[in-house]
This record gives structure tokens, sequence and C-alpha cells, in this order.
């Protein structure tokens, strides 16, 4: 494909905060990029971005991680060590028979510890999933985007993964609580083999909007459910 995902972008008050903590528990080195922090990834672990912003609370967790564990221990052992450098326990309404653990790290942002015996993630490395508010027509678009293929298609329930494995994206399906201001958390999109204008235009025949132009090599989208992305040429 011609476009890839590069990061997940947060806004975040303290940017170089939450790349320690999230640098400290991937065990990633933050590199400078552009106006932000990066957590770069490999071709099967997506990588993390942190740039400058006031998070709107509202939207903060339309989007988040799941880490997961080799074994019980595993799962304490990471639980611990997040909540050692900054981390802190949520609760969503999980019940006392729900494996995963709900945490939420320095800046608010939801991430969950989930337990070894789970068959959907397993092979999918330690950050195994970003699991998104969305419909299924969002996790097609995506799907055709990035040339991921579905991995999970029921009851309006999507999730696709690259054919090299690794991080899966999931979308929760309706209902999808309304979208009233600008996403804290975006995809960064990268287009390496076309230029910007080609793959703009491939993104919107496929369902985007194009919100603006935001330099000579980046433009700002959004998927068919209003969600703002990022497309920068390489």
């Amino acid at each position: 494909m011609a476009v890839q995902l590069l990061a997940v972008t947060y806004d975040a008050d303290d940017p170089a905060r939450l790349a320690r903590f999230w640098g400290g528990m991937l065990r990633r080195d933050t590199v400078a990029d552009a106006d932000g922090l990066l957590l770069p990834g490999t071709p099967t672990q997506v990588g993390l971005r942190f740039t400058p912003g006031r998070p709107d609370q509202a939207h903060l967790n339309r989007l988040h991680l799941h880490l997961t564990s080799a074994s019980l221990d595993h799962q304490q052992d990471t639980v611990a060590a997040a909540l050692a450098i900054g981390a802190r326990h949520v609760d969503v309404g999980q019940q006392p028979e729900d494996g995963h653990i709900v945490l939420a790290d320095p800046g608010g942002n939801f991430f969950c510890v989930i337990e070894p015996d789970n068959t959907f993630l397993a092979g999918c490395g330690f950050l195994a999933e970003l699991a998104c508010d969305g419909t299924r027509q969002v996790g097609l678009f995506w799907s055709d985007a990035l040339g991921w293929p579905l991995v999970w298609d029921d009851n309006e329930e999507t999730a696709i993964q690259s054919p090299h494995g690794g991080t899966k994206i999931a979308w929760g399906g309706p209902p999808v609580a309304p979208k009233l201001v600008r996403n804290t958390q975006r995809f960064l999109l990268a287009v390496t083999d076309t230029d910007l204008g080609t793959e703009i235009d491939r993104l919107v025949s496929l369902g985007a909007t194009l919100n603006s132009m935001t330099g000579d090599d980046s433009a700002e989208l959004a998927d068919p459910n209003g969600n703002e992305f990022d497309l920068r040429q390489t």
C-alpha cells in the first residue's frame, strides 16, 4: 500500500511526561518528531506520538490501548510497573470476574492490561490492540485505506490487522457517542510510494473527507465517522 499507519497521536498537556511513561511501558526510545515526541513502532507494533494540546475530557477515550500478558504474574507485574510510573486504576463498570485490568496513564488516557488466556489477542505482541469507538462502516473504510484485512466482522463489530500480524485495530459498533469536538487521539498516516494529492484522492474515494491542507507535505482528513486523521508525505 502507498500509505502506512505510522502512529497514534495523543494531544497532551505534558507530552514529555506521557512519552516517558509509554516509553517505559513499551521499552521504546523517544524521537523528536516535528511538534511532537514519537515512540516509533515496528512493522507489527503501532507507534505512539504525543503533541502539545489540551485534551477534551468528553473525547479522551474514544480510543484506548490493550496490552497483553503471558501469565497472571506478568499481568500483575505490568500493572505494578504502570502504577509505579504514574498510572492509576479506573472503574468503568468492570465486574470482579472480568479478567482485564483498566488503568489510566498520567494524561488520563485509559488502557487495559489483558488477561493471559485471551485468544483474540494471542500472538499480537505486547501492544496488541487499539480499541476504538466506531461503526462497521468505519472499520471497512480503514481496512480498505490501510490494506489490512478484516479479522473480525460480527454483529456490527469489526477488527483489522496488518498482513504482517501484530497490533489489531477494533471498532465496537453502535451506539457511538456523538462527536462534538476534535478528537484527542488521531491516526497519523505516512504516504510512501505516491504523492500526497493522489493519496488524498484515493482516501476521499473510499469515504474520507478532506478537512484541510496543513502544509506542502501534510493534510488533515476525517474518516466516515468524522474522526480526524493526519496524512504526511515521507
